[in-house]
């Protein structure tokens, strides 16, 4: 559950809206004979399952033969303003006034009666792929070609971009109206079904895949050309790989761990085996600005807070007790915690004594504080933050806007009730402490043994 300080909003599938209405989305070109058997199957399919059904199909001209066919089985037509298959979804999405949406072909490969299973699987996920590629999918009915083709395609973004989603390609899709509220979307050929999937996952909303069996169309011919779509599909890449990298992505943290610039992601290891080293087993510990990262993960009992919502979203995978909340003003209770993490966030946000004050506060007396931020009175942090710039230019680098080093860290804690017990650097740059809280004020840290990792 992720909670807000004030009010408490839960994000539970309990307290999701009745599906009062589904709108289905259908980009066509030139497929009026399909139209008459897709809006029947469809209707039947939805109209044991829904409120009520709304169809809008979205072609490119008003003189497509698709529009008046469309009109005649009482289907909602829309004419697209953008170009291609991207604009065609783009106008379709932002008319559709269902709470959940469902996007598909017009030429039957995507059969009808497979929404009934996306609809079964809606609170499992924000987004459900119908997926060719999960077990139980097929995709036997399409060339050859163009299968090695759409496997290839998927295979590059999924391994490039850490996305795991075998089908990111699929346009047969459900998603909850909140997923893609937040989205702004730019691609206009085929590329943008990996572009809508890619940054509903990177706002930290789940997605999964449910099997279905592609069929070869009844009519007309196919529109898709993965070749020519090859340079759209690159530069779209290129900005999503930019994305990715970016600490805007939810999964920022967790992704580090694993990542594949190996400087990276010997750095987030060694932070987390000191973190865990320092902060030790107790269970009753907070993780303040937690992100996405492996620590926070690493303890289901633990309460997370962080003031992006994206990133407790995320989170929900593997922790329960998320807090939204600012850091200055923490909506808990006096000596709550005997452990607190504070690790990466000092540098992110304005100075403030109130951030240390209640660090304080909610740690029990004796309790234990991790805190961890760059030391930028060492000349190796210097050097290794331009060299970090170069390898992630758009990470966290220029999101450090209050800048620490090792002396007026100790103040500051000082001030705020702590002494330091020890204190360890990794490659000489980023800096630790584990403090503990002081019985009584006043009296002056010792500043503790330096150890390099």
């Amino acid at each position: 559950m992720v909670q807000e300080a004030a009010p408490v909003a839960a994000e539970s599938a309990a307290e999701r809206p009745v599906l009062n209405l589904v709108s289905v989305v259908i980009p066509a070109w030139n497929e009026a004979e399909t139209m008459p058997e897709l809006v029947r199957r469809v209707r039947a399919t939805l109209d044991p399952l829904a409120g009520d059904t709304e169809i809008l199909v979205v072609v490119p001209s008003p003189s497509d033969p698709t529009a008046e066919a469309a009109r005649e089985c009482g289907a909602r037509v829309l004419v697209q303003k953008r170009p291609g298959y991207g604009g065609a979804l783009k106008e379709g999405l932002l008319a559709a006034r269902g709470d959940y949406v469902v996007t598909m072909d017009a030429d039957l490969s995507h059969p009808p009666e497979a929404i009934a299973e996306i609809l079964r699987h809606r609170d499992d996920a924000e987004v459900v792929i119908a997926s060719r590629y999960v077990a139980g999918g097929s995709s036997a009915q399409m060339s050859a070609f163009r299968s090695f083709l759409s496997r290839v395609l998927n295979l590059v973004y999924r391994r490039i971009l850490a996305v795991p989603v075998q089908d990111l390609s699929s346009g047969f899709r459900g998603y909850q109206r909140r997923a893609l509220d937040e989205l702004a979307l730019e691609s206009e050929k085929y590329d943008i079904l990996e572009e809508i999937l890619v940054k509903i996952y990177s706002l930290g909303w789940h997605v999964a895949e449910i099997p279905f069996d592609y069929q070869s169309r009844i009519a007309g011919q196919s529109h898709a050309n993965v070749v020519g779509f090859t340079p759209h599909f690159l530069s779209t890449l290129v900005r999503l790989w930019a994305m990715r990298n970016s600490f805007t992505s939810a999964d920022y943290d967790s992704r580090a761990y694993d990542s594949l610039v190996l400087p990276q992601r010997y750095w987030q290891r060694k932070r987390f085996r000191i973190v865990e080293e320092m902060a030790g087993p107790e269970s009753n510990r907070l993780d303040v600005g937690c992100g996405s990262s492996r620590i926070i993960q690493n303890h289901a009992t633990s309460v997370g807070l962080d003031i992006e919502m994206s990133k407790l979203r995320f989170l929900r995978r593997t922790n329960d007790r998320l807090v939204r909340a600012s850091c200055f003003r923490l909506p808990f209770a006096d000596r709550s915690f005997a452990v607190v993490v504070d690790s990466q966030l000092i540098e992110h946000v304005p100075y403030d004594p109130a951030l240390f004050t209640e660090l304080n506060r909610v740690l029990q007396p004796g309790g234990t504080l991790v805190m961890g931020t760059p030391d930028y009175g060492r000349a190796s942090w210097r050097v290794i933050e331009w060299l970090y710039s170069v390898l992630l230019p758009y990470a966290y680098a220029d999101d450090h806007i209050t800048h620490y080093d090792r002396f007026r860290l100790t103040e500051e804690l000082a001030n705020a009730g702590f002494a330091i017990v020890q204190y360890q650097y990794i490659l000489g740059g980023e800096l630790i402490m584990q403090c503990v809280k002081r019985e009584e004020r006043g009296e002056r840290p010792s500043p503790g043994e330096p150890a390099d990792a």
